[in-house]
Protein backbone atom coordinates (compact mmCIF):
# COMPACT_ATOMS: atom_id res chain seq x y z
CA UNK A 1 0.00 0.00 0.00
CA UNK A 2 1.36 3.03 -1.10
CA UNK A 3 1.38 6.72 1.52
CA UNK A 4 0.96 10.02 0.83
CA UNK A 5 2.54 12.39 3.69
CA UNK A 6 0.29 15.67 3.41
CA UNK A 7 3.06 18.30 3.78
CA UNK A 8 2.00 21.17 1.45
CA UNK A 9 0.01 23.19 4.28
CA UNK A 10 1.67 26.95 5.27
CA UNK A 11 1.68 26.54 9.01
CA UNK A 12 0.89 30.28 10.02
CA UNK A 13 0.49 29.54 13.69
CA UNK A 14 3.93 27.68 13.53
CA UNK A 15 5.25 31.46 12.45
CA UNK A 16 7.96 32.51 12.11
CA UNK A 17 9.88 29.32 12.72
CA UNK A 18 7.78 28.55 9.11
CA UNK A 19 8.90 31.08 7.45
CA UNK A 20 12.14 29.35 6.32
CA UNK A 21 11.10 26.17 7.32
CA UNK A 22 8.74 24.40 6.34
CA UNK A 23 6.48 22.58 9.25
CA UNK A 24 7.26 19.09 8.88
CA UNK A 25 11.08 19.69 8.69
CA UNK A 26 10.86 21.38 11.96
CA UNK A 27 12.90 19.49 14.31
CA UNK A 28 11.19 17.96 17.80
CA UNK A 29 14.37 16.09 19.66
CA UNK A 30 16.80 14.62 17.60
CA UNK A 31 14.53 14.19 13.64
CA UNK A 32 12.18 16.44 11.75
CA UNK A 33 8.18 16.10 12.29
CA UNK A 34 8.33 14.12 8.94
CA UNK A 35 11.06 11.97 9.82
CA UNK A 36 9.70 10.24 12.48
CA UNK A 37 6.72 9.34 10.68
CA UNK A 38 8.52 7.86 7.85
CA UNK A 39 10.48 6.16 10.16
CA UNK A 40 7.38 4.45 11.49
CA UNK A 41 5.79 3.53 8.10
CA UNK A 42 8.83 2.12 6.61
CA UNK A 43 9.24 -0.01 10.68
CA UNK A 44 5.32 -1.28 9.87
CA UNK A 45 6.15 -2.12 6.03
CA UNK A 46 4.82 0.92 4.52
CA UNK A 47 7.66 1.89 2.25
CA UNK A 48 6.34 3.45 -0.56
CA UNK A 49 6.35 6.87 0.16
CA UNK A 50 4.48 10.18 -1.79
CA UNK A 51 4.76 13.83 -0.12
CA UNK A 52 3.18 16.69 -1.59
CA UNK A 53 5.00 19.81 -1.18
CA UNK A 54 4.15 23.60 -1.92
CA UNK A 55 5.39 25.94 0.71
CA UNK A 56 9.28 26.22 0.31
CA UNK A 57 8.72 22.60 -1.45
CA UNK A 58 12.47 22.13 -2.88
CA UNK A 59 13.00 21.67 1.01
CA UNK A 60 11.83 18.35 0.89
CA UNK A 61 13.67 16.38 -1.62
CA UNK A 62 16.89 18.66 -0.58
CA UNK A 63 16.79 16.88 2.79
CA UNK A 64 14.81 13.64 2.33
CA UNK A 65 16.33 12.93 -1.25
CA UNK A 66 14.65 9.88 -2.35
CA UNK A 67 14.18 8.17 0.30
CA UNK A 68 17.39 5.82 0.57
CA UNK A 69 18.96 7.19 4.07
CA UNK A 70 15.26 5.94 5.75
CA UNK A 71 15.12 2.13 3.65
CA UNK A 72 12.05 3.79 1.61
CA UNK A 73 11.12 5.43 -1.94
CA UNK A 74 9.92 8.66 -1.83
CA UNK A 75 8.28 10.47 -4.91
CA UNK A 76 7.15 13.66 -4.60
CA UNK A 77 3.74 15.48 -5.90
CA UNK A 78 4.87 19.47 -6.62
CA UNK A 79 1.72 21.83 -6.07
CA UNK A 80 1.38 25.31 -6.60
CA UNK A 81 2.87 27.97 -3.99
CA UNK A 82 -0.27 28.67 -2.18
CA UNK A 83 -1.60 24.69 -1.88
CA UNK A 84 -4.33 22.76 -2.99
CA UNK A 85 -5.61 22.18 0.30
CA UNK A 86 -5.81 18.41 1.89
CA UNK A 87 -8.85 17.42 -1.08
CA UNK A 88 -7.15 19.01 -3.65
CA UNK A 89 -3.39 17.42 -2.58
CA UNK A 90 -4.61 14.40 -2.86
CA UNK A 91 -6.61 14.77 -5.85
CA UNK A 92 -3.20 16.08 -7.32
CA UNK A 93 -1.26 12.92 -6.34
CA UNK A 94 -3.56 10.35 -7.48
CA UNK A 95 -1.61 9.81 -10.52
CA UNK A 96 1.10 8.90 -8.21
CA UNK A 97 -0.94 6.41 -5.92
CA UNK A 98 -2.51 4.29 -8.43
CA UNK A 99 -5.43 2.44 -8.62
CA UNK A 100 -5.52 0.56 -4.86
CA UNK A 101 -6.38 2.21 -1.78
CA UNK A 102 -3.99 3.90 -0.06
CA UNK A 103 -2.54 5.47 3.15
CA UNK A 104 -2.54 9.66 3.76
CA UNK A 105 -1.03 10.96 7.17
CA UNK A 106 -0.71 14.57 8.31
CA UNK A 107 3.10 15.79 8.14
CA UNK A 108 2.36 17.74 11.05
CA UNK A 109 1.39 15.53 13.27
CA UNK A 110 3.24 12.27 15.88
CA UNK A 111 1.96 9.78 17.14
CA UNK A 112 2.91 6.25 18.65
CA UNK A 113 -0.08 4.68 16.14
CA UNK A 114 1.21 1.23 15.17
CA UNK A 115 0.41 1.76 11.11
CA UNK A 116 0.87 -2.31 10.19
CA UNK A 117 -2.87 -2.43 11.56
CA UNK A 118 -4.21 -0.35 8.61
CA UNK A 119 -3.31 -2.82 6.01
CA UNK A 120 -6.80 -5.00 5.82
CA UNK A 121 -9.31 -2.61 7.42
CA UNK A 122 -10.87 -1.00 4.75
CA UNK A 123 -13.10 -3.62 3.65
CA UNK A 124 -16.08 -2.89 1.36
CA UNK A 125 -15.68 1.01 2.61
CA UNK A 126 -14.21 3.96 0.61
CA UNK A 127 -12.32 5.11 3.57
CA UNK A 128 -11.04 4.33 7.30
CA UNK A 129 -10.39 7.14 9.76
CA UNK A 130 -8.12 6.94 12.88
CA UNK A 131 -9.67 9.11 15.37
CA UNK A 132 -8.67 9.81 18.63
CA UNK A 133 -9.45 11.34 22.03
CA UNK A 134 -10.29 15.32 21.70
CA UNK A 135 -7.39 17.11 22.84
CA UNK A 136 -7.70 20.75 24.31
CA UNK A 137 -7.62 22.72 20.92
CA UNK A 138 -10.66 21.02 20.08
CA UNK A 139 -12.62 19.62 22.55
CA UNK A 140 -15.91 18.92 20.74
CA UNK A 141 -14.31 16.44 18.44
CA UNK A 142 -14.94 16.02 14.96
CA UNK A 143 -16.69 12.59 14.15
CA UNK A 144 -18.63 9.94 16.05
CA UNK A 145 -18.01 6.24 16.31
CA UNK A 146 -20.89 3.64 16.58
CA UNK A 147 -19.75 0.15 15.81
CA UNK A 148 -17.05 0.95 13.80
CA UNK A 149 -19.02 3.11 11.39
CA UNK A 150 -18.17 7.28 11.60
CA UNK A 151 -21.28 9.39 12.06
CA UNK A 152 -21.65 12.66 12.19
CA UNK A 153 -24.21 13.34 15.27
CA UNK A 154 -24.02 12.42 18.59
CA UNK A 155 -22.86 13.23 22.57
CA UNK A 156 -19.52 11.30 22.08
CA UNK A 157 -17.68 12.57 19.17
CA UNK A 158 -13.81 12.23 18.41
CA UNK A 159 -10.91 14.33 16.88
CA UNK A 160 -9.65 13.15 13.48
CA UNK A 161 -6.09 12.17 13.89
CA UNK A 162 -4.70 12.82 10.38
CA UNK A 163 -4.63 9.30 9.64
CA UNK A 164 -6.77 7.30 7.04
CA UNK A 165 -7.04 4.97 4.02
CA UNK A 166 -8.98 6.32 1.26
CA UNK A 167 -10.11 3.86 -1.90
CA UNK A 168 -9.24 5.97 -5.38
CA UNK A 169 -13.69 6.06 -5.68
CA UNK A 170 -13.62 8.02 -2.84
CA UNK A 171 -12.27 10.79 -5.27
CA UNK A 172 -13.82 9.28 -8.63
CA UNK A 173 -14.85 12.59 -11.20
CA UNK A 174 -12.90 15.59 -8.62
CA UNK A 175 -10.58 17.41 -10.53
CA UNK A 176 -7.64 19.18 -9.47
CA UNK A 177 -8.55 22.26 -7.61
CA UNK A 178 -7.97 23.76 -3.88
CA UNK A 179 -10.67 22.00 -2.03
CA UNK A 180 -10.99 20.86 1.55
CA UNK A 181 -11.15 17.17 2.67
CA UNK A 182 -14.06 17.84 5.49
CA UNK A 183 -16.54 17.94 2.36
CA UNK A 184 -16.24 14.96 1.38
CA UNK A 185 -15.53 13.22 4.66
CA UNK A 186 -19.57 14.19 5.28
CA UNK A 187 -20.72 13.01 1.80
CA UNK A 188 -19.70 9.56 2.69
CA UNK A 189 -20.41 9.62 5.88
CA UNK A 190 -24.09 9.83 5.38
CA UNK A 191 -24.10 7.93 2.84
CA UNK A 192 -22.53 5.03 5.47
CA UNK A 193 -18.92 4.74 3.52
CA UNK A 194 -16.45 5.75 6.20
CA UNK A 195 -15.80 3.09 9.05
CA UNK A 196 -13.31 3.96 11.64
CA UNK A 197 -11.46 3.28 14.53
CA UNK A 198 -10.55 5.24 18.15
CA UNK A 199 -6.71 4.85 19.14
CA UNK A 200 -5.74 5.78 22.76
CA UNK A 201 -2.22 5.73 22.42
CA UNK A 202 0.00 9.06 21.98
CA UNK A 203 -0.97 11.94 19.42
CA UNK A 204 -0.32 15.40 18.72
CA UNK A 205 -1.42 17.96 16.42
CA UNK A 206 2.18 19.76 16.29
CA UNK A 207 0.01 23.16 14.81
CA UNK A 208 1.77 25.76 17.36
CA UNK A 209 4.73 26.54 18.51
CA UNK A 210 4.02 25.66 22.43
CA UNK A 211 2.88 22.22 21.00
CA UNK A 212 6.28 22.05 18.73
CA UNK A 213 7.95 22.79 22.16
CA UNK A 214 6.25 20.03 24.30
CA UNK A 215 7.25 17.16 21.73
CA UNK A 216 10.72 18.46 21.88
CA UNK A 217 10.97 18.49 25.82
CA UNK A 218 9.15 15.02 26.12
CA UNK A 219 11.41 13.35 23.22
CA UNK A 220 14.33 14.84 24.92
CA UNK A 221 13.55 13.40 28.09
CA UNK A 222 12.53 9.64 27.04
Amino acid sequence: MKVLILSAGRGERLRPLTDKTPKPLLKAGKYRLIEYTIQSLVKAGFDDIIINTAHLGQQFPDILGDGQQYSATINYSPEQQSGLETAGGIINALPLLGHEPFLVVNGDIWTDYPYQQLRSLLNNKLCHLVLVSNPKHNPQGDFSLSSGQVGLHGDNKFTFSGIGIYHPDFFAGLEVQRAPLKPLLVRSIELQQVSGEVYRGEWSDIGTVERLQQLADKLTNE
